[in-house]
């Protein structure tokens, strides 16, 4: 019988894989380099579980004069826990919502979905 939640030994782990693909293919891919503009501007890239779901965030900066570099999180994409080892890939809408993009995939597939699909990238 597979278990209905996600339990917190899975969850920590999962998370390991995910902040591993941060570490060593999004960051170095999508933000080799901080460049301050008197705009907003990425500073980071994190992820968080928000329940079952692992939210990848694009950390920006602001360079207007008037807020004195506030900092926000922005989503771009997050895989939704299903079962054991199966994940449905959300894309996030610049209107705030989440539309699955694939469905049912092994935890590899996922990640390689987020990499090797352009609209699934932070900006």
């Amino acid at each position: 019988m597979r278990p209905s939640t996600l339990s917190p030994a899975d969850k920590a782990a999962i998370g390991i894989t995910c902040q591993e693909f941060i570490d060593t293919v999004l960051r170095p891919r999508f933000l080799p380099t901080i460049t301050p503009t008197p705009f907003n501007y990425p500073i980071d890239i994190q992820g968080k579980w928000h329940g079952a779901k692992y939210r990848f965030l694009q950390r920006y900066r602001s360079g207007f004069s008037n807020n004195g570099g506030e900092e926000f999180d922005a989503p771009f994409v997050r895989i939704d826990w299903i079962r054991p080892d199966r994940f449905d890939v959300q894309w996030h809408r610049h209107t705030g919502q989440w539309f699955r993009v694939y469905q049912d995939l092994p935890l590899k597939a996922a990640l390689d979905a987020i990499i090797s699909s352009e609209f699934l990238h932070p900006l």
